[in-house]
């Protein structure tokens, strides 16, 4: 079984695209915190915080702030699973006596894309995304395989609907 990503570019209308803009914002703030939050418990405290603690912080961030609230909670989790991955990247780094590149507060320009792990997303004939909308895209190619998550990706303006499918490669055999 491979994996395979097919990309396919959306054509989302103005309130979905200012939807799309701000669920943007609200990951990387996110993934800001939860760096700054990580930096400020190692440098007062030498304790490491770990992913689960942070998520179940989320219910009560979201009670705090409405536009934490908008988003699907499965795409704010990924955003705390992708400071996580930057961090467990990181200290094997340090180990193996390599450069090891600390995790980097990411600007506008550097967090381009939210992923939807497992849910919150249907496909069929538009994509339907919660709390944003159904969406036109333009399916040039059929999806091959199961559809296990769907990346969201900013590029040039524009937006790509990006879906990581787990089944088999149709390979040509001589």
């Amino acid at each position: 079984m491979a994996r395979r990503t097919f990309k396919y570019r959306l054509y989302p209308n103005r309130r979905q695209r200012e939807k799309l803009q701000a669920t943007l914002d609200v990951c990387r703030e996110l993934y800001n915190a939860a760096l700054q939050e990580r930096r400020e418990a190692w440098s007062s405290q030498r304790k490491g915080i770990y992913y689960v603690e942070q998520a179940k912080q989320l219910p009560d961030i979201k009670t705090v702030r409405e536009d934490v609230g908008e988003v699907h909670s499965q795409v704010l989790q990924d955003a705390l699973r992708r400071i996580d991955k930057a961090f467990r990247a990181f200290f094997p780094r340090c180990q193996r006596g390599q450069v090891p590149g600390f995790p980097r507060f990411r600007s506008e320009s550097r967090y381009d894309s939210f992923t939807y792990p497992q849910a919150g997303f249907k496909l069929s004939g538009r994509l339907s995304l919660s709390k944003i909308g159904d969406i036109k895209i333009k399916l040039h190619r059929a999806i091959q395989g199961q559809i296990k998550t769907l990346s969201l990706k900013r590029e040039n303006g524009m937006w790509y609907a990006c879906f990581s499918c787990m089944g088999a490669v149709n390979a040509a055999v001589d």
